[in-house]
C-alpha cells in the first residue's frame, strides 16, 4: 500500500471519527435529519455549495472534458450553478417558512397523503443514482492514489467509509465540516489552477484546442441545447438534497440568502475543473482513466504532498454529497413512506430505523457505483429520472391553486414514463424536454379532471331546503 494512500485513509479516519464525536449531538430524528434547524447563513452556505459541488464537477465534469472537448458539457457545472440561484430566489424562502421536514411534505399537504407517497418513491433512485455517483467517484480517487489499487476494490472502500459516516453524525456531522472542507478544495484548486497554467505557459494553445475532437462540436440542435440546460436546472430544482439544507436553516431569510451565495460561489469555482481538464489535455499522457484526470494532474502539478492534500479536498467534498443523498433517502422512507407507523414508535426508535435505511439504500448506491456507467451519465440520469413531474407539479402547487390530486399524480407518473419511454427505448436527445412537456399535459388534464367531477358532485348534491 502506498504512503499515500495510507495518509488518505488516515484523513478519510479523521472524517469518520468528526462523525462518531458530533453523532453524540443526535437525538432525534429531526436533529439527523435537519441539525435542529439551527444553522447560520455561514454553515448553510458552505453546507449548500459543498452539497452541490462534489464528484459532478471534480470528476465527472472534468473527466468529461478530458475526454471529449468543451462541448462535452456544455451546461455542467454552469447549470447547477443557475439551479442554486433560482432556488435562492424562488424556493428556499417559502419551503422553509412552512416548516417542512422533506419535499415530499409539500406534496402531501397541497395535494393528498397519496401524491406525497408517490413523489417520494419517485425521488428515491434520483437520490440512490446520485448517491451511487459519488461513490464511484470516491472509488476513483482511491484508485488513483494507489498504482495497484483496483477501481472496483476502491469502490467498496469508498462505500464502506460513506456509509459508516453518514449513518453516524448525519447531518450536523456534514455542515460541521463542510465550511473547512470547502475552503480547502476552493484554496487546493486555486493553487493547482495557477500553478497549472504557469508551467504551461501559452494559454492560447490551450484554448484552441478546446474543442478538439469534442462531442459537442457540431451543432446539435437548439432543442438538444435546451434538453442539455434542462436537465440540471429543471431537473434538480426540487431534490431532496438540496431542499434539506435551507429547511435545516433558522429562518427562512437565511434559507434564501444562503442559496443565493452559494450558487454565485459554485458558478465561480465550477469553472476551475473545466479549464484544469483542458489543460491536462496538453501536459497529461493519454490515460484511458479520464475519470482520475484531475487527481492526476494535481499529483503532476504540485507533488506527492499537493496531491495528499487535493485529494484529501476532493474527498471531503464528495463526503458531503454523499451524505446529503444517503440522508435523504432514510429521510423519504421513514418520514413520508413509513409515516403514521413510524410516528407511533419512540424519536429514539425513528432514529434508528432512519440510520438503518441510509445502511441499506447506501449498499444499493454501492452496487450502482460498482455495475454503473460514468460519474457524469449517473449524476445526469438522477437529475432526470422522474423530475420533470417534481417541476410542473412542484411549481404549480407551491404558488398556484390550480389543479389537485389527480393533476398531480397524472403529472407525476406521464412525465416518468414519458422519460424512461424516450430516453431508454426511442434514444431520444430531448427525452427530457419531452418528459417536462408530458409533465404538463399530464397535469392539465388531471385539473380537468378535477373541475368536471367537482361540478358533477355539486350537480348530484341535493339542494338545500
Amino acid at each position: 500500500m502506498s504512503p499515500v494512500l495510507l495518509i488518505l485513509i488516515f484523513y478519510v479516519g479523521l472524517q469518520l471519527a468528526l462523525g462518531l464525536w458530533v453523532s453524540r449531538r443526535v437525538k432525534s430524528q429531526k436533529d439527523y435529519l435537519l441539525g435542529g434547524r439551527s444553522l447560520g447563513l455561514t454553515l448553510c452556505a458552505a453546507s449548500m455549495f459543498a452539497t452541490w459541488f462534489g464528484a459532478e464537477t471534480c470528476i465527472g465534469a472534468s473527466g468529461e472534458v478530458y475526454a471529449h472537448g468543451l462541448g462535452a458539457v456544455s451546461a455542467d457545472p454552469f447549470g447547477y450553478g443557475v439551479c442554486l440561484l433560482l432556488f435562492g430566489f424562488f424556493i428556499a424562502g417559502e419551503l422553509r417558512k412552512r416548516g417542512y421536514v422533506t419535499l415530499a411534505d409539500l406534496f402531501g399537504e397541497r395535494f393528498s397523503r397519496k401524491v406525497e407517497r408517490v413523489v417520494a418513491l419517485i425521488l428515491l433512485p434520483g437520490s440512490v443514482l446520485w448517491a451511487a455517483a459519488q461513490i464511484r467517484a470516491f472509488g476513483h480517487v482511491f484508485a488513483s492514489a494507489s498504482e495497484g489499487l483496483d477501481p472496483a476494490l476502491g469502490i467498496a472502500l469508498a462505500g464502506a467509509v460513506t456509509i459508516l459516516y453518514t449513518a453516524s453524525g448525519g447531518l450536523l456531522a456534514d455542515v460541521y465540516t463542510d465550511l473547512l472542507q470547502g475552503i480547502v478544495l476552493v484554496v487546493t484548486l486555486v493553487a493547482l489552477t495557477i500553478i497549472v497554467f504557469a508551467g504551461v505557459g501559452s494559454v492560447d494553445a490551450v484554448l484552441a484546442r478546446a474543442t478538439e475532437g469534442s462531442a459537442g462540436a457540431e451543432a446539435s440542435g437548439a432543442f438538444v441545447t435546451l434538453n442539455d440546460w434542462a436537465v440540471p436546472i429543471a431537473g434538480s430544482l426540487f431534490t431532496q438534497e438540496i431542499i434539506s439544507r435551507a429547511l435545516a436553516s433558522r429562518t427562512a431569510v437565511i434559507a434564501r440568502r444562503a442559496a443565493l451565495i452559494a450558487g454565485t460561489i459554485y458558478l465561480v469555482v465550477g469553472s476551475i475543473p473545466v479549464l484544469l481538464a483542458l489543460v491536462a489535455r496538453e501536459v497529461l499522457p493519454q490515460t484511458e482513466a479520464f475519470e482520475q484526470v484531475l487527481p492526476l494532474l494535481s499529483r503532476h502539478a504540485l507533488g506527492e504532498l499537493g496531491f495528499v492534500i487535493f485529494s484529501g479536498a476532493l474527498v471531503s467534498a464528495i463526503l458531503s454529497t454523499v451524505d446529503s443523498a444517503l440522508l435523504a433517502c432514510g429521510a423519504l422512507i421513514v418520514h413520508n413512506l413509513v409515516g403514521q407507523r413510524a410516528g407511533a414508535l419512540s424519536d429514539l426508535a425513528r432514529l434508528r430505523l432512519t440510520r438503518l435505511s441510509v445502511v441499506g439504500l447506501g449498499l444499493v448506491a454501492c452496487a450502482f457505483a460498482a455495475l454503473g456507467g460514468s460519474v457524469h451519465s449517473l449524476v445526469e440520469e438522477s437529475s432526470a429520472l422522474g423530475s420533470a413531474g417534481l417541476f410542473v407539479a412542484g411549481l404549480l402547487g407551491l404558488f398556484t391553486r390550480f389543479g389537485g390530486a389527480r393533476a398531480a399524480l397524472a403529472s407525476l407518473l406521464i412525465g416518468a414514463g414519458t422519460y424512461v419511454y424516450a430516453q431508454h427505448v426511442l434514444e431520444s436527445e430531448v427525452a427530457y424536454l419531452a418528459s417536462i412537456c408530458g409533465a404538463l399535459v399530464g397535469y392539465a388534464l388531471g385539473a380537468l379532471a378535477d373541475t368536471r367531477l367537482a361540478g358533477l358532485e355539486q350537480v348530484s348534491s341535493p339542494a338545500p331546503r
